[in-house]
């Protein structure tokens, strides 16, 4: 279950067409690993403000992200049929087929991203069997809020409410924090 190289980023901006090409061919790759192991598929990106999405910064933060998932499988005793990650110039993304109840994984993935608060930048996508997305809602959760306010992180996007430097600067700080206290 490799970890992506932080030095190895694009480093470049991101057109709005090439993230839309990017959502469906990882909605391609989940039916394919649906398809393939037939049982609950968890997968990681992340939740990146601004037009580059593949920085030292994302490498960092998701590599955090994927070494809490493997920590989880393990504390679990969750069996992993496959494991996977990519490095896309349009994020990271890391893909897990288990065996496991999507309920259950949903849950204790929710809980990771709750406990630590770089866990605010993790996005865990966790899909059944028949490939529907576990949401937040399903499990009693909130919608995510802000980075920098207490606002609904829809609300604030949709709006512009804050700058990119500002949100990087928060992200940055975090990762920070999160390796520190690691």
């Amino acid at each position: 279950m490799a970890e992506v190289d932080p030095r190895l980023a694009a480093n470049r901006a991101v057109s709005l067409p090439a993230l839309l090409a990017s959502r469906e061919c990882r909605q391609a790759r989940q039916q394919a690993w649906l398809a393939r192991h037939s049982c609950t598929l968890l997968v990681l990106t992340l939740v990146v403000p601004g037009p580059i999405k593949d920085s030292a910064l994302t490498r960092g933060i998701f590599n955090l992200g994927w070494r809490a998932l493997r920590r989880l499988l393990a504390e679990q005793g969750w069996p992993c049929l496959q494991a996977e990650t990519l490095a896309l110039s349009t994020g990271c993304e890391g893909y897990l087929a288990l065996p496991v109840d999507a309920l259950r994984v949903k849950d204790c993935a929710m809980q990771l991203e709750v406990r630590r608060p770089i866990g605010r930048l993790w996005d865990i996508d966790v899909l059944d069997s028949q490939g529907r997305i576990l949401s937040r809602r399903d499990i009693g959760l909130p919608e995510r809020r802000c980075l920098l306010c207490s606002r609904p992180a829809k609300l604030c996007a949709r709006q512009r409410r804050h700058g990119g430097d500002e949100l990087l600067n928060e992200m940055e700080r975090m990762l920070n924090d999160a390796l520190s206290a690691d």
